[in-house]
């Protein structure tokens, strides 16, 4: 029994594994979606496309934005940006409403 649990734990922790070409893709995909969200802004705001202030101000403003929606928690144990709900993803134990 010790055996199969020991097993099942190995492959669930396999499965939640990334390369790092996988990490930089996934990174590559929200950098392009920001880009598309942010960058007509920062340009009218004055910052030449593509020039490091302009990237800047794009991060900056996702940022912003994710802090005024409460942010997302990836923790499994509930968020506490959300007003303290514990809204996090996964099993959520943090503060109930």
């Amino acid at each position: 029994m010790r055996t199969l649990i020991f097993m099942t734990a190995g492959v669930l922790s396999l499965l939640g594994c990334t390369t790092p070409q996988e990490q930089a893709r996934k990174q590559q995909v929200e950098m392009e979606r920001m880009i598309a969200r942010y960058g007509p802004a920062c340009t009218q705001l004055g910052f030449v496309a593509n020039s490091d202030p302009w990237r800047n101000c794009i991060i900056q403003s996702a940022t912003r934005d994710d802090v005024n929606r409460g942010g997302v928690s990836t923790s499994i144990f509930g968020g506490w940006g959300s007003g303290g709900r514990g809204s996090g993803i996964g099993i959520g134990i943090g503060v109930g409403r």
